[in-house]
């Protein structure tokens, strides 16, 4: 990893970890985020899951728009850093903790893949 690289994965993990402190304040449910960067590919290769407790967590958020709360709130601490998502839809997905347990046997790692 260049030393420019290093400098915008800091940022973006200062600022997904204030997404994430907002998010389990505000938004019932919603337990942790990650992210995943190809740089030679930056920014359209960025792309952040955020996870939610069990499966009910998430369509109780989703119809009440807390997909849109977390995206916009992504979207506006990465545009503070000058990065600029294309498809913000595309680039922060959703997930659960029980569909990683059911699906995958609770191995993140693999889910990821």
């Amino acid at each position: 990893m260049r030393k420019t690289d290093r400098k915008i994965e800091n940022g973006i993990r200062e600022a997904l970890t204030e997404v994430c402190d907002v998010a389990l304040k505000d938004v019932e449910g919603f337990k942790w985020l990650t992210h995943f960067v190809n740089y030679n590919a930056f920014p359209d290769s960025l792309s952040v899951v955020c996870v939610f407790d069990k499966q009910s967590d998430l369509s109780l958020a989703l119809v009440n728009h807390h997909d849109e709360f977390i995206r916009s709130l992504i979207g506006e601490k990465l545009r503070a850093l000058g990065v600029q998502i294309k498809d913000i839809g595309r680039q922060v997905s959703f997930d659960t903790e029980e569909d990683c347990d059911i699906e995958n046997d609770g191995n993140w790692k693999a889910r990821f893949r």
